[in-house]
């Protein structure tokens, strides 16, 4: 063994796709991260506030994806976005009226995009489960104190339901930032390995390639070290950005 200092760091900042797979990864984590706290808060919100009959049966359908294996998921969205006999291509052909073949998967314009309603769709249970429990610990007098004011539903929100599980949400980013950095691995490897022309490229599939398929540990090792650095410094960041004063209730 010849001991080659940083020559694997230097390597691998000068790799192109090493670029490319860390803008596929913010751009998933971004879009994650709007998707599915966007639509944990509204689940979370219905079931506790709007007095929802067969709220246990939503809540066990909506954190069903949550028992699948993302293995099971992503290979089911492939079957949904096969170009011949897909689910998705044959309701656009219905609704359409002709014959629909998009290839979701083979062409680098949609392949990306077609990562995100699987991923997105995985993750919404857990933590709607999370904010349900924040929202279940806000005193209902606060609520009945701000209809008396004239308060709608929209105004209690705002004023009081999400400055109360702020710091729920916070933790909720956080995790989807991580998770998405360190496990982009498993739909991305299932559902395009890379591809087409590394246009879903991860670091952590990049890794993957590197350390199993073509055998360079070090230079996986190395870009391993690199995810661990993006998370750390995410991760910071997004605790600066999201730092508020916390609400207690008395």
């Amino acid at each position: 063994m010849n001991y080659i200092g940083f020559n694997n760091f230097r390597d691998m900042f000068a790799d192109p796709i090493i670029y490319k797979a860390m803008v596929n990864d913010y751009f998933l984590i971004f879009w994650k991260v709007f998707g599915i706290l966007i639509a944990a808060l509204f689940f979370a919100v219905a079931l506790t506030r709007f007095g929802m009959r067969g709220t246990g049966f939503y809540r066990a359908v909506f954190f069903f994806p949550n028992v699948l294996s993302i293995v099971v998921i992503a290979v089911l969205w492939r079957f949904i976005y096969n170009p011949s006999y897909g689910f998705l291509n044959g309701i656009l052909s219905f609704i359409l009226g002709r014959p629909v073949d998009i290839p979701w998967l083979g062409d680098s314009t949609y392949s990306i995009w077609a990562l995100l309603p699987p991923a997105i769709w995985a993750g919404i249970g857990f933590y709607m489960l999370l904010l349900i429990a924040a929202i279940k610990s806000i005193p209902a007098s606060l609520y009945e104190s701000a209809e008396i004011d004239g308060a709608r539903q929209w105004k209690q929100f705002t004023h009081i339901t999400l400055p109360l599980i702020w710091e729920q949400v916070k933790v909720s980013v956080v995790l989807i930032v991580i998770t998405s950095l360190n496990g982009s691995f498993a739909i991305v490897s299932v559902m395009t390995e890379g591809g087409p022309d590394n246009a879903t490229q991860v670091l952590g599939y990049y890794l993957y390639q590197m350390g199993f398929k073509q055998y360079h540990m070090g230079y996986a090792s190395a870009i391993g070290v690199l995810i661990l650095v993006l998370s750390l410094v995410t991760t910071f960041v997004l605790q600066r950005l999201m730092k508020k004063e916390v609400i207690e209730i008395s």
